[in-house]
């Protein structure tokens, strides 16, 4: 899966905050219902415009960042 057919940032919306393309939904929040125990059924009933690929593209988000994060501090 390429994170990028899912995810994007714009200047302007949200506040240049990643994104799901073609919505305002940002990762952060989808992430932060997961961390919260919201199911996968929930969040697909509570943002009918994204998929169960969004889901799964957000958590590969925050794992490549979290590896950019620990890349930095181990410099």
């Amino acid at each position: 899966m390429n994170i990028d057919d899912y995810i994007e940032i714009r200047p302007g919306v949200r506040s240049g905050k990643p994104c799901f393309k073609g919505t305002r939904i940002t990762v952060y929040d989808v992430l932060e219902y997961m961390a919260g125990g919201m199911a996968q059924e929930e969040l697909l009933d509570n943002f009918p415009s994204l998929s169960a690929a969004h889901l799964q593209a957000a958590l590969m988000f925050a794992a490549a960042r979290e590896r950019r994060l620990a890349a930095l501090l181990a410099e």
